[in-house]
């Protein structure tokens, strides 16, 4: 059976269907595929704006081996580089901070601006020579790569081959219009990762369904019930679920967090999470949210960063500052309570004999959906 006569099973109706196989989740071969198939050739999250908090500050990223450079310009905007020098391929920048004047290459000095430019080439014609009339400034810049930030994540697209980011996720944006305004960030309480021995798409799988409440979330599901959540879908961009009835944290004087501003009467009792593929997890309240980059280590370790924003700021609201280190580990509780299913899946998977296993039409089509997605981007890839 080829590889692509596995796929076909991916690619049915829900009804029919069967998931990725098992060599999607353990085979360093198909990992290395997906790599460039699905991760490179999309827009994945690769950090967070409020990692650069200021101009001129840059954060190097390793993603899948790939070095990159998140760096805030001068007028504030945000792009993304190989962090690599034109030169002789020194890495430039190798922890986050302040850039003071230019980018420089610790090895021969060769200096680039905040937009990439190349500035200076020290001795490059000989002693005390700065020029050489084969060096060209204007051709030598650092490679950017295509990014864009929404939501405070920073998405990039490594391959250039994508439809522009507006574009390829201009329904869910549309449908998360009321959202479009100033996030916060809940400062360094409100941030964690975790490190999970599993192959990302499985946590993408069970951020998607609401079916596992019950057994593996027993105190959200007492109030927010399996039967108050809906399906989230958007074939070949996107799914989830939403819940019906959100329930506001309250503190000890019962302080509340700030709403965003002018919100529909939907969003009183109503929440959405949505698993924007490939690799990034977003979830929105009517007072709060949440960003969640999986980081795909390996094929079997995958580490999840985890950010909670505000509609205003602590500066603004700090005696708020008890309640969201609160909600920050009544996240962290949620989320760990799914880490022994991803990595039971995991485990999992090395059963030879599994064959993808099947969906519940009724409760798992937003999970079909991202198995439906990854097939058809691997076939793509595998057909160039």
């Amino acid at each position: 059976m080829t590889k692509n006569s596995k796929l076909a099973s991916v690619l049915s109706p829900v009804t029919s269907a069967n998931g990725l196989p098992n060599a999607h989740y353990i085979d360093e071969g198909v990992f290395q595929e997906e790599k460039r198939a699905v991760l490179f050739a999309n827009w994945s999250g690769i950090g967070f704006g409020k990692d650069v908090p200021e101009a001129g500050y840059a954060k190097p990223v390793d993603f899948l081996g790939m070095p990159l450079l998140i760096v805030r310009d001068s007028d504030g905007e945000v792009g993304v580089f190989q962090n690599t020098c034109r030169h002789r391929g020194m890495i430039l920048v190798d922890k986050p901070g302040k850039i003071r004047g230019a980018i420089r290459c610790p090895y021969h000095s060769w200096c680039y601006g905040l937009d990439g430019r190349l500035v200076s080439t020290p001795h490059v014609g000989g002693p005390g020579q700065n020029k050489h009339d084969s060096i060209k400034l204007d051709e030598l810049g650092l490679i950017r790569i295509r990014s864009y930030v929404w939501r405070d994540v920073v998405f990039v697209n490594v391959d250039g081959s994508a439809a522009d980011f507006t574009e390829a996720h201009a329904d869910l944006m549309a449908r998360w219009a009321e959202f479009e305004q100033p996030l916060h960030s809940g400062g360094e309480g409100s941030g964690f990762k975790l490190e999970v021995a599993t192959n990302w798409k499985l946590a993408v799988e069970n951020y998607c369904e609401s079916y596992h409440l019950p057994w593996v979330h027993p105190g959200l599901n007492s109030y927010s019930r399996l039967e108050d959540h809906y399906h989230i879908e958007k074939l070949g961009h996107y799914s989830g679920q939403g819940t019906l009835v959100y329930r506001q944290l309250e503190g000890e004087q019962s302080e509340k967090f700030p709403d965003f501003a002018g919100l529909s009467s939907q969003w009183n009792e109503g929440a959405e999470y949505v698993a924007v593929y490939p690799n990034v997890l977003l979830g929105i309240q009517r007072d709060h949210a949440f960003a969640i980059i999986l980081e795909p280590v390996s094929c079997e370790k995958t580490v999840e960063h985890v950010e909670l924003y505000y509609a205003q700021s602590n500066q603004d609201t700090p005696n708020l500052d008890a309640l969201r280190q609160q909600n920050s580990d009544l996240w962290k509780t949620v989320f760990e309570e799914d880490i022994f299913v991803v990595e039971g899946m995991q485990k999992g998977r090395h059963g030879e004999l599994f064959d993808g296993g099947r969906f519940s039409p009724a409760m798992d089509s937003p999970t079909h959906c991202f198995h439906h997605w990854v097939a058809s981007q691997v076939e793509a890839g595998r057909a160039e």
